[in-house]
């Protein structure tokens, strides 16, 4: 399994934590247990691989940082963007920005510049064409002012 992939399910369970209000842990563990992810396999062509251990790891720490992290995450949605309600916007793109933000700031072996195209590729999978200029807007955005090097 790619990291691209592995960031997509990531998505999915931030996404799903959202929706549920539930323990980001549990989300985690209910998602990777072998029935339920053979499941998904018929309904997403990203779950026809299970997660080696270095991707789970991955996966697992991605999501809860963006859960512990995400009152910070959301100053910067609202920061970025500009005219819009941060409700508004849909759970989906939220993901996908939260996730990119977080790891743009706390992953050490993602560069910004990845962090931010993956983002858009998902939500260019996910989203319609103006959700995806408005998330590369705000992520260009959050990148210009935080430097390539942050």
């Amino acid at each position: 399994m790619t990291r691209s992939a592995a960031r997509e399910i990531a998505v999915h369970l931030i996404y799903a934590v959202q929706c549920t209000d539930e323990d980001p842990r549990t989300v985690i563990e209910t998602r990777f247990e072998e029935t339920y992810y053979d499941l998904l396999s018929g309904e997403n062509e990203v779950y026809t691989e299970l997660p080696r251990q270095k991707q789970r790891a991955y996966i697992s720490d991605v999501v809860m940082g963006v859960c512990e992290h995400r009152a910070e995450l959301e100053e910067y949605l609202a920061r970025y963007s500009i005219g819009w309600n941060v409700g508004r916007i849909s759970r989906l793109a939220r993901a996908c920005m939260e996730l990119a933000m977080y790891e743009a700031l706390y992953v050490e072996d993602v560069p910004m510049n990845v962090a931010i195209n993956e983002a858009v590729k998902l939500a260019q999978k996910y989203e319609e064409p103006e959700t995806v200029a408005f998330v590369n807007g705000v992520l260009g955005s959050f990148s210009r002012d935080r430097g390539p090097t942050e």
